[in-house]
């Protein structure tokens, strides 16, 4: 039996992601959670009823009723009352809402969502809050599922909204079994900006995991907190592998400018997973000097280097690398071509686009969709026929790779497209749709986003939800503004 989550608002706006992702107070019967997380699932409580500028009007007894047992918790009861209403009562708009409401509470989001149509009939506007808490629903009720891939979708989803008031449940998956997990919640806490308030983050710094610990060190090092300095001076000295270069440029972020000169040197090493790792950082920390070696290094011998060379140039974002990505635009690895495409798109100098084009007829399919994304990114709406094409491919990952490429559009002629990757057969393509929603800088995605909401992949349900929560915060603050 699931159990239903609770959250709180103020000024008729959702508390960040504490609020968020309180949608269930227990994820599965079958699943214990700690306890500090049921603590914390059970502090917020879920806003009954949202502002509305329309008349008051007397509530109806359903209503009454609903609103009595929701109040009092008995959630199962409202959803029964509304699915079956005494004889000679149909129930009204905001005795639904306390049905759905009700579901969210119990951790249930696709039935809550079955019931979101009734209340927007008859060209009823959205209710962006009853909308957040749906999304955030389909998110946190996921956060212990038994599959791997699910964990990693739902805490992805945290990460990318990066919001406040999660510590709880961010630091419970800092616990998960899988490395991929524990390094999405770490990276979670780091873009919320709790990195400094977690304890539990600073004892990551030791998980067995290279990757978690990597991602521990970007966050805690971000936030500058000092008291990790001795750690990675450690690893600093004992680790000849990445990690190493990560933890120097931990050094570098607190005020250590001395270890510049080590990430510097690393890229010269022979591992050449430490010399991407060192080109990395330095397009990261856009160092003047850096800019010199991120050049040089596209003509390193490993095509895998060259290509987080060509990328570091696109991160480091200086006019000056547009000579190397040129270069690097005719390196005979497609990966390295493919790469140098996007960065010279994120450099967003619009003569580039007469260097980028005739990328559009390369031999390799992804090169394309660089091209594609490269001059989306710089205003040419030429390419949605290029873009259409290879939303069409019979390879699901070229279809995929559209997709995440049509997130740079500008142009609502790019919204069908991806209306229809979020359609097809398979589920990656839907996925990458899903995923582009969040990042797409255009106007009305709302409703692109709920139809993610109903697929049959839960991956993609909680991919959904998680663009449509960045939708909707984008439109709060357009509003603010």
């Amino acid at each position: 039996m699931h159990r239903p989550p609770r959250a709180r608002r103020t000024n008729g706006s959702m508390i960040g992601e504490r609020s968020s992702s309180t949608r269930a107070r227990c994820f599965s019967s079958a699943v214990a959670l700690p306890a500090g997380l049921l603590f914390f699932l059970w502090m917020c409580p879920v806003p009954a009823e949202a502002a509305t500028s329309s008349p008051k009007t007397s509530p109806t007894s359903l209503e009454r009723e609903a609103k009595a047992l929701y109040e009092t918790a008995n959630y199962s009861r409202v959803v029964d009352l509304i699915q079956h209403p005494p004889a000679g009562q149909e129930p009204d708009a905001k005795a639904i809402r306390y049905a759905v409401l009700s579901y969210v509470k119990m951790g249930k989001p696709e039935e809550a969502w079955k019931q979101y149509p009734k209340l927007t009939s008859g060209d009823r506007p959205d209710d962006p809050a009853l909308l957040r808490e749906i999304a955030r629903s389909f998110i946190v009720s996921r956060v212990r599922d038994p599959q791997e891939h699910i964990r990693i979708a739902a805490y992805t989803a945290l990460a990318e909204m990066g919001e406040r008031d999660t510590l709880p449940l961010l630091e419970d998956g800092l616990l998960d079994s899988s490395a991929l997990v524990r390094a999405r919640a770490a990276e979670a806490i780091g873009r919320s900006g709790l990195a400094g308030r977690s304890a539990a983050l600073t004892r990551a710094l030791r998980d067995e995991a290279p990757g978690v610990r990597i991602a521990a060190i970007d966050a805690l090092s971000e936030a500058k907190v000092a008291g990790i300095a001795d750690r990675l001076t450690e690893i600093a000295r004992v680790d000849e592998g990445p990690e190493s270069v990560f933890a120097f440029a931990g050094l570098y972020k607190l005020g250590r400018a001395d270890v510049l000169t080590d990430i510097s040197s690393a890229v010269t090493l022979p591992d050449p997973e430490v010399r991407m790792a060192a080109l990395g950082v330095l397009g990261r920390l856009r160092r003047p000097a850096s800019l010199t070696i991120l050049s040089q290094a596209v003509y390193d011998p490993h095509p895998a280097v060259r290509a987080f060379a060509a990328g570091a140039l696109g991160e480091f974002g200086s006019v000056e690398g547009i000579a190397p990505l040129t270069h690097a635009l005719g390196d005979e690895n497609p990966r390295v071509r493919s790469v140098a495409a996007s960065s010279l798109g994120r450099l967003g100098v619009v003569e580039s686009r007469s260097v980028i084009q005739p990328l559009l007829r390369d031999s390799d399919e992804h090169v394309r969709i660089s091209a594609v994304e490269a001059l989306l990114r710089l205003g040419d709406t030429g390419v949605i026929l290029n873009a259409a094409a290879l939303a069409r491919h019979p390879d699901p990952s070229i279809r995929g790779d559209t997709a995440h490429a049509l997130a740079f559009a500008t142009t609502s002629n790019t919204l069908p497209i991806l209306e229809n990757l979020l359609r097809d057969q398979q589920p990656l393509p839907r996925l990458m749709a899903a995923r582009a929603l969040g990042k797409s800088p255009l106007k009305s995605l709302i409703p692109a986003a709920k139809i993610g909401l109903q697929d049959s992949d839960a991956a993609v349900r909680i991919t959904s939800a998680g663009s449509l929560l960045r939708i909707l915060s984008r439109k709060d603050t357009s509003r603010a503004h």
